[in-house]
């Protein structure tokens, strides 16, 4: 079971449904066995350039931040994965220049923020290759097209 806490502070108002969502996060999630639970805070550009730089020095907006919850299991006795922090603007900025659908944008950026609250990255190259080939895995059966084939040619 997911326990989803959405948070709404964009002033943007063609959003993703508290539905669409959580079946995004479900869908990444359901290799974890366990219970899940975490926030998604929908930002504007201001919030998403803040939470940026004071977390990872870099000043401007990005797409989606993940905050994987780091409390030892012995002091907190809920299944806490952590945060996603998504930035509205940048999302739809990148689908309109991407040549994406803003839904098939949507669901890559929830599905990649949950696959890094639990554990995977893209650091190195090997880890980059088993992460987006998840991605597209997951995406696939949504009935998306691969995010990364226009990276590829």
């Amino acid at each position: 079971m997911l326990e989803l806490d959405l948070q709404n502070a964009s002033s943007a108002t063609d959003l993703p449904g508290e539905e669409q969502l959580r079946r995004w996060c479900e869908l990444a999630l359901r290799q974890r066995t366990a219970d899940s639970e975490m926030t998604i805070r929908l930002v504007d550009e201001a919030e998403g350039r803040e939470l940026n730089h004071t977390w990872r020095h870099k000043d401007y907006a990005t797409n989606v931040l993940s905050f994987p919850a780091d409390v030892p299991d012995e002091l907190l006795d809920i299944p806490l994965l952590g945060d996603l922090v998504i930035c509205v603007p940048v999302v739809e900025r990148e689908a309109r220049e991407q040549g994406k659908t803003s839904e098939a944008h949507w669901a890559h950026l929830v599905i990649h923020g949950c696959l890094h609250l639990l554990g995977y990255d893209h650091i190195d190259d090997d880890e980059a290759e088993e992460m987006e080939a998840l991605e597209r895995e997951l995406l696939a059966e949504l009935g998306h097209p691969d995010p990364y084939a226009a990276d590829e040619e």
